[in-house]
């Protein structure tokens, strides 16, 4: 294991307080817009959005994904197509 700088691990604790930082803020802006009681369609996909963006941030900084390797983004695209089948797959057969 090779050893980091004191100025690189100051890199990394600023990058995770950035994203915590991040996270908290779209947290308050779920809770916001719940507040709004927006029609369902609007809600729904308001919310989505917002998860989106912070299971993004997780997936990147937390759990390392920015920097693996490309078949790593390949696997999290297709697992990303399958739950887009899913989420539709209902709303189409029900129509």
């Amino acid at each position: 294991m090779t050893e980091l700088s004191h100025e690189e691990i100051k890199h990394h604790i600023k990058i995770y307080i950035g994203v915590f930082v991040a996270l908290a803020f779209l947290t308050i802006v779920t809770v916001a817009v719940a507040g709004f009681h927006l029609p369902l369609v609007p809600a729904v996909t308001i919310a989505l959005l917002i998860a989106t963006i912070k299971g993004s941030l997780v997936a990147t900084f937390f759990m390392h994904l920015g920097w693996e390797k490309k078949i790593i983004y390949w696997i999290l695209v297709l697992t990303v197509i399958f739950f887009v089948v899913l989420l539709v797959l209902p709303a189409v057969s029900s129509a």
